[in-house]
């Protein structure tokens, strides 16, 4: 999927999206992250397109990171990355070079944890085969949607985690199987792409959204842009001013109108990840979601 592609799918879903809040000013553009160094005490990280693009970090952001900490400024990853967990993530980013640990990285996994933690003892259908370790989702029972038609049959509701492995004829059985008996849906990751080195990965949120056109099934999305992993944000970071708080990501649609939706400031980045090679005052104009910066690099 291209980047254009990508923004004509999160325009046709607007109406499931936070809705936009009106720019008092133009946005201001910038160099990088260390020009917002003395304007704010804390900063959100997304982590395709600010940190890394697929395995590899962006180059320069591990110093930049280095210094916003020791400036005693706080720093969270705040991201849809649902399929891995929050062990694997802090191992990851330490290869990359960030000094990230558990205390310091809020995801939309955690954010569907909570909401299962009291789901009852439902039978959960997991999209694909790709997901590593469930045991941060809490006890619950879950059956690979694969290729067995059963396991579609038998499940009390669906989480949609990870897209990696997932193909058409497993989307065309989930949707047979909701239209034959609506279930909850509940999606870990809304991004319907992430930037990777060699292109856009399609994510789970793509699928449920094409879930929701099919069977009328109305998915839960646990993630940005949506107030519950901002609301784990906030709980992680304490009393600080959300006026002294920025999300940097490189969406307009889950980064920038999330961080609207959740009261603080917002800055994208131009140059790497959704929006790389990209008009990025003509996606503002056509989406009416205007971050309060624009970076020309993390």
């Amino acid at each position: 999927m291209t980047a254009d592609q990508a923004f004509a799918e999160y325009e046709a879903v607007r109406q499931v999206l936070p809705p936009v809040v009106s720019a008092t000013t133009a946005a201001v553009y910038l160099e990088d992250l260390s020009a917002l160094s003395d304007r704010f005490d804390a900063f959100l990280l997304d982590a395709f397109g600010v940190l890394n693009i697929g395995e590899q970090a962006i180059p320069g952001v591990q110093e930049r990171v280095a210094d916003l900490i020791a400036s005693g400024k706080r720093v969270l990853v705040v991201s849809n990355a649902a399929s891995v967990p929050l062990t694997s993530l802090v191992g990851k980013y330490r290869r990359l070079g960030y000094p990230f640990g558990p205390e310091d990285i809020v995801t939309s996994r955690q954010s569907l944890a909570g909401a299962l933690d009291g789901a009852g003892d439902r039978l959960w259908g997991l999209m694909g085969g790709d997901v590593d370790g469930l045991d941060d989702l809490g006890t619950v029972r879950t059956t690979q949607l694969l290729d067995d038609p059963d396991a579609y049959e038998q499940a009390g509701g669906f989480l949609l985690i990870g897209s990696a492995t997932w193909t058409e004829e497993r989307q065309t059985r989930l949707e047979r199987a909701l239209k034959a008996r609506p279930r909850p849906v509940l999606v870990g990751n809304p991004d319907i792409v992430a930037p990777r080195d060699i292109g856009f990965s399609v994510e789970p949120g793509y699928f449920a959204h094409r879930l929701a056109r099919s069977t009328g099934v109305v998915p839960r999305f646990f993630g940005k842009p949506y107030a519950n992993i901002y609301d784990l944000a906030f709980a992680r970071l304490g009393p600080i001013d959300r006026s002294r708080i920025v999300m940097v990501g490189d969406s307009l649609h889950t980064d920038i109108l999330g961080a609207q939706a959740a009261g603080v400031r917002s800055a994208l980045i131009a140059g790497y990840g959704f929006f790389a090679d990209s008009d990025v005052p003509s996606a503002i104009q056509r989406s009416g979601i205007s971050p309060d910066f624009v970076l020309t690099r993390p």
